[in-house]
């Protein structure tokens, strides 16, 4: 599988039903594969910060979530063949589990977002086995409280159920975190650390429409619907910034 260091950062050259294929084939084989989903934003979160981008790499596979990046491989001649979103991502892997009936587990968001996104899935999906859901609301690794009992008691109700997909929003860094530091503790197949998956499931955060998704320019839409976002959406101008002008390191392939 061809990959690319962009800034340091591992980006697996790989599309969605490659992706998708990689998963299923690790559920068949009852093997565990970690999936973490890094954009722009969280590349410049490596740049300053060493022990964010060791855990970014120890994933599996590192899909490239972001027009950013697909951007960046194009402008330095190491060409990407498609972004494929993290939120996007897991929508197929519902669309998996529904199809074969797989087990799945969610655990991040506020009290209620879990309950609230699993109660749409199973709706519109009614094919999968929900056989979790908790808040990320409880002491654990990713908030610098590693085997806190509370941590193990939702590791041990995981292992209970033994899913086949089990979905970690807890945002950048801690999702990281919290799967590297239990990763030898859990029994699940497909690990993905997806961020705000379960807020957008649960209707909390509208998805852009297509118009702005097709033309890489939902970051304009969710910086239009929530201005406050500005601070976090400036790095991708400065993101580019690096990469048009930065040395052609800075994007390259790596064995």
């Amino acid at each position: 599988m061809d990959r690319l260091s962009i800034m340091g950062v591992r980006i697996n050259n790989i599309s969605m039903n490659e992706a998708l294929k990689l998963a299923g084939e690790k559920i068949e084989n009852d093997e565990k594969f970690i999936i973490y989903t890094p954009n722009t934003e969280i590349i410049m979160m490596c740049q300053k910060d060493e022990e964010f981008l060791n855990l970014i790499n120890k994933s599996d596979i590192n899909v490239p979530d972001g027009v950013g990046l697909i951007y960046a491989g194009k402008i330095k001649k190491h060409p990407l063949k498609e972004k494929v979103a993290g939120y996007d991502l897991s929508i197929n892997l519902l669309k998996m589990a529904d199809e074969k009936g797989l087990k799945l587990y969610v655990v991040g968001g506020r009290p209620g977002v879990a309950e609230a996104a699993m109660k749409n899935v199973q709706n519109t999906y009614p094919g999968i086995k929900i056989v979790g859901a908790r808040h990320g609301y409880f002491k654990g690794s990713h908030l610098g409280q590693s085997g806190h009992e509370e941590e193990m008691s939702v590791i041990e109700d995981i292992n209970k159920q033994k899913p086949h997909i089990l979905f970690v929003g807890f945002g950048a860094k801690k999702q990281e975190q919290w799967i590297d530091y239990n990763k030898d503790l859990i029994k699940a197949n497909v690990i993905i650390g997806n961020g705000g998956t379960l807020d957008g499931l649960a209707g909390i955060v509208k998805r852009a429409p297509d118009i702005f998704i097709n033309s890489g320019l939902e970051w304009l839409y969710r910086l239009i619907k929530e201005p406050r976002r500005i601070k976090r959406q400036i790095v991708l101008p400065v993101f580019m910034l690096k990469v048009i002008f930065g040395n052609k390191d800075l994007v390259r392939e790596i064995e």
